[in-house]
């Protein structure tokens, strides 16, 4: 058989029509690396992230996601001043950053009421019912966090003013259980999957969720650094994307997600499964930013003591990326 030309046979392949040179020879688009990181690197609402990395939901939406954690809102908020990620995933207070000169924004509400958050005491506490708790010391990650103004809006609620619950900034898990075993505390605020996983060992049992206590809220935003909201706008549409594609995913298939959750802030799939359950439902499915929520967050920044005052709408975000909701 004689040798075909390398013209004749591209010839053949397309029948004779002709291929611009750059379709001929194009090589296959390198996926955009784009630097992700959570605010602290075990609690279930964050772990999309890692099951679309997993899923290759990301790499569909041409992403390359080079993932990592913090330590918590002021270090995730250096992370992204400094330029070291480019995307973060943090909480609705640390919006305030914003207000204050961080160079980024909230590119779309991820979570809203804390679902995911809870009071927990100890296992074989007297404590059972949430009147109960009336008086006690609960202790919250630190001064001006989401885990002491939880605290603050169960003294409201229950009209319980200066009597109520006493918040001790106490730190995270670690030195959460050693105040608990050794009655520094009566309890803690915290993740509702901490809680779940300590009830299973019989440590721990949650009281109540922050639910009843917090009507609209907003938990979770994603961020983007300012230049790569201007400079990148497609990047951060694709991230979005993938997010979002990948809320539908869990949705869709709940024993995946359970598996790949359980694996990543490790507990057991019955705990897993029971945490999507309750918190599966928090998420936002589109980004939008319910001017509701965001009313109670402003209020919050105040009662925090993260700002002195309420601060407009596009200090803190942007709706660029996302539909926007009026009323």
């Amino acid at each position: 058989m004689p040798r075909l030309s390398r013209r004749t046979l591209m010839s053949a392949l397309t029948g004779g029509a002709a291929l611009p040179l750059a379709a001929k020879f194009a090589p296959a688009r390198a996926a955009a690396k784009l630097g992700v990181a959570k605010v602290v690197p075990f609690a279930w609402t964050f772990t999309p992230l890692d099951i679309g990395i997993e899923e290759g939901i990301f790499a569909k939406h041409g992403l390359d996601i080079e993932k990592s954690a913090s330590s918590g809102d002021a270090r995730l908020q250096q992370l992204l001043t400094s330029n070291s990620v480019d995307i973060g995933i943090g909480s609705g207070p640390g919006m305030a950053f914003s207000a204050k000169g961080a160079p980024q924004k909230a590119v779309a509400e991820m979570y809203g009421a804390p679902r995911n958050m809870a009071v927990m005491v100890g296992y074989d506490s007297a404590i059972k019912t949430v009147s109960d708790l009336k008086g006690k010391k609960l202790g919250c990650t630190t001064v001006g966090s989401l885990t002491a103004w939880i605290g603050q809006r169960i003294n409201e609620k229950e009209g319980w003013g200066t009597n109520g619950i006493e918040v001790v900034p106490i730190g995270g898990m670690p030195p959460a259980r050693a105040a608990i075993k050794t009655h520094q505390i009566d309890g803690y605020i915290g993740a509702l999957e901490s809680g779940y996983k300590l009830e299973e060992a019989k440590e721990w049992r949650v009281i109540t969720s922050a639910t009843p206590f917090v009507d609209h809220f907003i938990t979770h935003v994603i961020f983007a650094r300012d230049e790569l909201i201007q400079k990148q706008p497609d990047t951060v549409r694709a991230f979005l994307q993938g997010w979002f594609d990948t809320i539908a995913f869990m949705k869709a298939n709940k024993d995946k997600a359970v598996e790949i959750s359980a694996r990543v802030i490790d507990v057991s799939p019955a705990v897993a499964s029971r945490v999507y359950d309750e918190q599966m439902g928090g998420f936002s499915t589109d980004g939008v930013f319910d001017p509701a929520a965001v009313a109670v967050l402003k209020k919050s920044f105040i009662q925090m003591g993260l700002l002195k005052e309420e601060p407009p709408d596009n200090v803190l975000f942007t709706t660029q990326f996302v539909p926007v909701k009026v009323g």
